[in-house]
């Protein structure tokens, strides 16, 4: 496979006429690719530090196979692709001079590309920590009996409330974000409908989010609970509430990632009717890489 097979642009409305019906045919291992394209498309993406994001296209006559994002200063979202295809978009990344701060995507995928750019470059890759598997829900099945309480949807006037939980969460999961009625808007949190769970008398006691429905499929992002609440069925609550909500609203698919570290809550989304689609990496390499002519294939 040759690497000039990968066509690259910063112009994110072409890259979805050209690959918008091969992501949509297969919307949850794409799920990042259609978020962060829909994004940008939007003008929901912001802090690019002055560069312009990349899309790629992998197309043999014809046929689009494969395709990648760039969002400066964060590193290169992958669709599926072979050891083949992994090799070659990383012979085209390095005949570009292209720097690879990171790479993520399904285990597989994230794994051949690292294996390949280590190849091509001599940059050493690092596996984070943290492990994140992809669920898809198949029959959704509220938890019984219900904690007390009921769901609740903020709207425009609520901005507060969902800057605090949003606050709360990215502190609890170690994001670095500043989140205040002033940044708000060019955060990747601005985009999504959330839902509180609140007991009888109105206290807030965990909240979930959905992202907007792109080819059919909604994402829900992010549950969280506080740490002194959990336990009492608040998190199950909740993310029944939103994967109805988007169910209702029409999406053929609704998924969402989970922290493999956190048993309890894998559990709870497999009772509620998720099921395994895949498991997610993400890869870290040095700066600085060396590279001849002669490795470009």
């Amino acid at each position: 496979m040759r690497s000039g097979d990968w066509q690259l642009t910063e112009d994110v409305d072409d890259f979805l006429v050209r690959a918008g019906d091969f992501l949509r045919s297969r919307p949850g291992p794409h799920v990042m690719q259609l978020t962060w394209a829909e994004r940008v498309r939007t003008g929901r993406a912001a802090g690019f530090g002055g560069e312009a994001p990349v899309f790629g296209v992998l197309e043999r006559a014809g046929e689009v196979q494969a395709t990648f994002y760039r969002l400066p200063p964060r590193g290169y979202g992958l669709s599926p692709l072979t050891p083949e295809q992994a090799d070659s978009l990383a012979a085209r990344l390095a005949a570009l001079g292209q720097t690879v701060p990171s790479v993520s995507a399904d285990h597989s995928t994230a794994t051949a590309f690292a294996e390949a750019w280590q190849r091509r470059t001599g940059a050493t890759p690092g596996l984070r920590d943290t492990r994140l598997r992809l669920y898809r829900l198949g029959t959704l099945t509220p938890p019984e009996p219900l904690p007390a309480g009921r769901g609740r949807v903020l709207g425009e006037q609520d901005l507060d409330q969902a800057v605090f939980w949003c606050g709360e969460f990215a502190k609890a999961v170690g994001e670095d974000v500043s989140l205040d009625a002033g940044t708000w808007a060019d955060t990747r949190f601005a985009d999504k409908r959330y839902t509180l769970w609140e007991t009888p008398d109105g206290t807030p006691v965990s909240v979930a989010g959905l992202n907007p429905q792109i080819g059919g499929q909604v994402q829900v992002d992010i549950v969280y609970t506080p740490a002194h609440l959990r336990g009492r069925g608040y998190a199950g609550a909740v993310t029944a509430e939103v994967s109805r909500a988007a169910l209702a609203a029409g999406a053929r698919d609704v998924v969402l990632f989970a922290d493999l570290s956190n048993p309890t809550s894998n559990a709870l989304y497999q009772r509620l009717g998720y099921r395994t689609l895949t498991d997610w990496a993400v890869y870290d390499f040095p700066y600085t890489f060396s590279y001849t002519a002669s490795e470009a294939g």
